[in-house]
């Protein structure tokens, strides 16, 4: 067996597992934007330390893999749908919030 093309094999089958896993799993990184942001916001400190904003970040996937689950009842929705959802939604409005909202 060729060392040259099974490594080359093995290393395309690996890039493609992980562009799957990557692909499923995407959405679910808009978490790791809006917890910090919400964890600061309900401390209502300047800043906010790591172990609360991953407390509150597990939090956020819980409830949003429950939402995923039972919302549509009879289906479930992947957990990346609702996570891009509430958090592009929380995104949007921090920042017309921060800027001062949309102006005419």
């Amino acid at each position: 067996m060729p060392a040259e093309r099974a490594r080359l094999t093995l290393m395309g089958l690996g890039v493609a597992l992980i562009a799957s896993a990557t692909a499923a799993a995407g959405p679910i990184s808009f978490i790791a934007l809006a917890a910090p942001q919400i964890a600061q916001r309900l401390q209502r400190a300047r800043a906010t330390s790591p172990l609360t904003a991953a407390w509150t970040g597990a939090l956020l996937l819980l409830a949003a893999d429950y939402a995923a689950q039972h919302l549509f009842y009879p289906r479930q929705l992947p957990v990346g749908v609702v996570t891009i959802c509430i958090g592009g939604l929380y995104l949007l409005w921090l920042l017309l919030r921060q800027t001062g909202g949309a102006k005419p």
